[in-house]
């Protein structure tokens, strides 16, 4: 007899992409604010991935919650590389690259992640929670040729 096990965790497995998990048509109500993926990881560089889903009509205060993340990781000494993307008009993402575990929790316990930490705000905006993938870093270019 054939283990479906294998299959059915293939089948739910998420993937770190623009393709909302769950459908916003049917957002899990409420939530909080986020959900953290993946293993912490050897040391090394270390980065986040973190897919956002606006709600209908909520896009501009996902881009202002984009700016007040923005404004709190400037004056973090270990997040380097920080980009805020959007995949189409109500899809966002955040990769943002850190030289250590270290590095990434500090930015997790300050003003980034107080503001994921607003669960209130984030159920006003978000069709679901925000999606955060522990990645590490394989290679990267560091600067603009």
């Amino acid at each position: 007899m054939k283990d479906t096990r294998d299959s059915e965790t293939q089948k739910n497995a998420r993937r770190p992409d623009p393709i909302p998990h769950p459908s916003p048509a049917q957002p899990a109500r409420p939530h909080r604010g986020v959900e953290v993926l993946g293993d912490h990881g050897d040391e090394g560089r270390k980065a986040f991935y973190i897919h956002i889903e606006a709600l209908p009509g909520m896009e501009s205060d996902v881009v202002r919650m984009l700016e007040d993340i923005l404004h709190c990781v400037q004056d973090e000494p270990a997040t380097g590389p920080w980009y805020a993307v959007r995949y189409s008009r109500s899809t966002f993402g955040i990769f943002e690259v850190f030289p250590d575990l270290a590095g990434r929790q500090a930015h997790v316990d300050g003003g980034g992640g107080d503001i994921f930490r607003d669960v209130e705000r984030m159920n006003v905006i978000l069709a679901y929670p925000a999606q955060v993938y522990r990645v590490d870093v394989l290679l990267g270019k560091e600067v603009f040729a």
